[in-house]
C-alpha cells in the first residue's frame, strides 16, 4: 500500500511524501501507522478523525484534515491523505 500525504497553504503544495507499507497488517492499521509516521516526519500533532473525514475517506480513499481536526494551531490550510495504491 502506498499513501500520499500533502500539505497545502493558499492552494500551493508546501510539502508532500509517500509512505509505503508492505506489511501484512490490516488496511486500517496501515493507514493509522502511515499517518503517525508522516506526522512525525512533518513535525505535526496527530489529527483527529472526525465523522466527516471518515465518510470522505471511505467514499474517495482521500481525505483532508483541516484546523478542526487538530488540537494545536496549524500553519497551513489542510493536510491531505490519498491512498494511491492498495
Amino acid at each position: 500500500m502506498r499513501i500520499w500525504f500533502k500539505i497545502f497553504k493558499d492552494n500551493h503544495l508546501l510539502q508532500d511524501t509517500v509512505i509505503k507499507d508492505d506489511s501484512e497488517d490490516t488496511r486500517t492499521h496501515k493507514i493509522f501507522h502511515a499517518l503517525e509516521q508522516v506526522c512525525y516526519e512533518f513535525d505535526l500533532s496527530k489529527p483527529i478523525w472526525l465523522d466527516a473525514t471518515v465518510a470522505e475517506f471511505k467514499r474517495h480513499d482521500k481525505a483532508r484534515f483541516y484546523q478542526d481536526n487538530f488540537v494545536e494551531q496549524i500553519e497551513f490550510d489542510f493536510l491531505e491523505i490519498h491512498v494511491i495504491e492498495e
